[in-house]
């Protein structure tokens, strides 16, 4: 099923959230004088436009109530606090209390290129595979298939490579060497995802044995 919602309802919803999320970061932060914060939310925003335009209902449905079956269902429950937490962790420690805010300006940099990066491949992921569940099923009610195309043809899964690089890089964004240990175990547990979900896929999926031989890298080409 195509994506229905029109363009002004997109972007008007797309402006809701981001505008939520800034108030509730600087709120937190008790402070909006935070250049990189603002280059942050921006990023942020602007993944969420391509995503919330891109996928296409059926897949928004999946993403907020999975099918039934598969397994390692109850990993998203962990892996989104974690990942929120982190966020108003920085805030906190950024904007008023100071616990960890030391990391060097560069450093900065570096993870506002590597948040951008990996949150625009984890958008680029979900914007074409429309089986972007989040969780490890075959979606045999939505005719679930091997998709290949765009990043899925240089890697098996783009999605957890962009977590992996975006998720750390956006504690050093944010100013935060204890958010940057949250991020650490978000980490852990995405790699553990991915290991599981490709060996499912492996035995259940049609076509992704086939898959797998001709992309050979799961997630890091030259790596593993």
């Amino acid at each position: 099923m195509a994506n229905t919602r029109t363009a002004p309802e997109v972007m008007l919803r797309t402006l809701i959230s981001t505008t939520v999320f800034a108030v509730l970061m600087f709120g937190l932060a008790g402070r909006i004088d935070l250049p990189w914060y603002w280059a942050y939310i921006g990023v942020a925003g602007a993944c969420s436009l391509v995503l919330t335009a891109g996928i296409d209902s059926d897949l928004g449905k999946e993403r907020r109530r999975p099918g039934p079956g598969g397994v390692d269902r109850g990993v998203r429950f962990v892996i989104g606090p974690l990942y929120i937490g982190h966020m108003l962790l920085a805030a906190l420690d950024a904007g008023r209390f100071h616990w960890s805010d030391s990391v060097p300006a560069p450093l900065r940099a570096l993870g506002l290129v590597g948040y951008a990066g990996g949150i625009g491949l984890l958008t680029w992921s979900a914007a074409v595979n429309r089986f972007f569940s989040p969780v490890v099923r075959v979606q045999a009610e939505r005719g679930h298939h091997v998709i290949s195309a765009g990043p899925y043809g240089i890697v098996r899964h783009p999605g957890y490579l962009g977590m992996l690089v975006g998720f750390p890089s956006s504690a050093l964004v944010l100013d935060s060497w204890w958010a940057l240990g949250i991020t650490l175990v978000v980490a852990a547990i995405v790699l553990r995802r991915a290991i599981i979900e490709d060996r499912y896929l492996l035995a259940n999926l049609p076509g992704y044995a086939e898959y797998a031989s001709r992309v050979t890298w799961r997630l890091l080409p030259g790596v593993w």
